[in-house]
């Protein structure tokens, strides 16, 4: 029981760290219609300078601030530069976010040099709460944390707030916004920065998690991302929170009891979903 406990444990902070990554999917791919597979670049930045930050002040509030920031620069600069020339054609957005996903893993390299960083949890978050012959590792529960409150905050946002309102509004009819004097490019822009955001915030707190950052994480985790999403359905921030949980419990579980499964166990629960529920397990009407 108590080995349940903790692989379950784990496989929910393997999960938030996910849902983080695939919330800004679902923000970009699943309410903008946008594939970005750049998304995995915004991840490694953010770990990248966040960990630098980390590094030369000592502070992990600052590096997540750090990341935040490089996250909405980048996500900034991605829109207006490489996605907004190709809105609406999928098979364009596939060939330059790809492209660009790869600019963005070799300039982890030129900046911060091809080796891999080592990265320590913060002390404040360092060893673990002991109940009975239980061990809960107290970085994990502050993942499991972070993630929760990221979900019922973007949660509320979309559907109790005006902003929430006109991006929601915007995806389902863009025309009937701009009618309004709302200019919807800037919303969508700034719906965008956000989504790189969250993806920058996934790799500064990935990287204590993992204990070793490196350029070609990004690609691994942008497809575990792009899983969540198509379990989850395009545009559920629900879905994509069960997704991720269902994903890292089970590769949790799998990766202790069947080892040479584990990889490919995420790919047989899309291969499934699909199959059964193509449209996603909370697939958002219209």
């Amino acid at each position: 029981m108590d080995l349940i406990i903790s692989l379950a444990i784990n496989g929910l902070a393997t999960g938030m760290l996910i849902f983080l990554l695939a919330a800004g999917l679902t923000l970009i791919f699943g309410l903008m219609n946008v594939l970005n597979f750049a998304h995995g670049g915004l991840f490694i930045w953010g770990a990248f300078s966040g960990v630098w930050v980390y590094h030369a002040s000592n502070s992990f509030i600052l590096a997540i601030l750090a990341s935040i920031g490089t996250g909405l620069l980048l996500g900034l600069f991605t829109e207006k530069l490489i996605i907004r020339p190709v809105y609406g054609n999928l098979i364009q957005q596939i060939l330059i976010t790809l492209g660009f996903m790869l600019v963005l893993q070799e300039l982890i390299k030129v900046v911060f040099g091809p080796n891999q960083k080592a990265v320590a949890a913060p002390k404040v978050l360092e060893g673990s709460f002991v109940i009975g012959d239980i061990v809960l590792i107290k970085y994990r529960l502050f993942i499991i944390i972070l993630g929760l409150l990221v979900f019922f905050a973007f949660s509320y946002i979309l559907k109790n707030t005006r902003i929430g309102l006109i991006v929601r509004a915007g995806v389902m009819d863009r025309e009937m916004v701009e009618a309004l004097g709302i200019n919807i490019k800037v919303v969508f822009m700034l719906v965008f920065m956000v989504g790189a955001a969250i993806a920058a915030l996934s790799g500064i707190l990935h990287a204590p998690y993992s204990g070793v950052i490196y350029a070609e994480m990004g690609l691994e985790f942008a497809i575990l991302a792009f899983i969540v999403v198509v379990i989850g359905g395009m545009g559920s921030f629900k879905g994509s929170l069960l997704a991720a949980i269902l994903v890292g419990l089970t590769q949790a579980f799998m990766a202790y009891y069947v080892p040479a499964l584990s990889l490919a166990t995420n790919m047989l629960l899309m291969v499934a979903v699909l199959i059964f529920k193509p449209q996603g397990l909370f697939t958002v009407k219209g």
